[in-house]
């Protein structure tokens, strides 16, 4: 199990039944003990999400319960000493008081499907060890455009998001797309082909592009180390030798 890639993951609804304290003792055991179990890459913990655009989420009440749920656990990552996969929609303030006040108990993380404004991009980038992560759901308007260019590339993650959040025709940024794959129907699935209406994996390069184009670089492929680099470094850091490090190191003036 050595090799595994392992995410682990407590979902928007598993956040109803957290009220029962033998199932929090149950999660809390069980998220301990896997690290244990020489998954020694490619771990991280995927939490309690904050989002109030999510029906059955937007009262007062499921609100206070997410966040209690979502602050409880920095426990977690702070006794497995893994980084954090977290999801942000609608609830900058809240989201960033919980990070404010356990910031000292995660390693690093990644706020990813970043779809706020310029005023929750800037509160997320105040916390030094927390990424940006960004993909289709990040670039449908000229707003989203603007908002990722002040990203700095140094603390920038792309994703699909798959099977969902693919860059459409109707977004903003659809004119820097140069990459494209033939498709079809899953029901005449074609080994050659992608699947029609699915975010593939292979479409993170027209994020890359779109990003790319709004932010005016013209070398993706240094750009995409430099993403790849920061994925590592939270994710990933056995992948990062120093031989990685020093071709890296040789495009630093793209990131300016």
């Amino acid at each position: 199990m050595g090799g595994s890639f392992v995410r682990l993951v407590c979902t928007q609804q598993d956040a109803r039944s957290l009220k029962k304290m033998v199932i929090q003792k149950n999660i809390f055991r069980l998220f301990c003990h896997w690290p244990k179990r020489g998954l020694r890459r490619g771990r991280w913990l995927q939490l309690v999400n904050v989002d109030w655009t999510m029906t059955g989420f937007t009262s007062a009440r499921q609100r206070f319960k997410r966040t209690r749920y979502f602050e409880k656990q920095f426990e977690l990552a702070y006794t497995t000493k893994l980084p954090m996969f977290l999801h942000m929609r609608a609830a900058a303030e809240d989201f960033c008081e919980i990070l404010e006040k356990n910031k000292s108990r995660f390693s690093a993380g990644v706020t990813h499907s970043f779809t706020g404004s310029a005023e929750d991009r800037d509160k997320l980038l105040s916390f030094s060890d927390m990424y940006i992560g960004v993909n289709g759901c990040s670039l449908k308007t000229t707003d989203n455009l603007e908002v990722v260019r002040g990203i700095p590339m140094e603390r920038m993650m792309i994703e699909t998001d798959s099977p969902y959040c693919e860059i459409k025709n109707t977004h903003a940024g659809i004119s820097f797309v140069k990459s494209v794959w033939p498709s079809k129907k899953k029901e005449k699935y074609d080994q050659e082909c992608i699947v029609k209406g699915r975010n593939e994996p292979c479409l993170v390069r027209q994020v890359l592009e779109v990003v790319a184009g709004c932010k005016g670089v013209l070398d993706l492929d240094q750009f995409s180390r430099t993403l790849y680099h920061n994925t590592c470094r939270v994710f990933f850091p056995h992948d990062l030798d120093s031989a990685a490090d020093a071709i890296l190191a040789g495009g630093d003036d793209s990131n300016k």
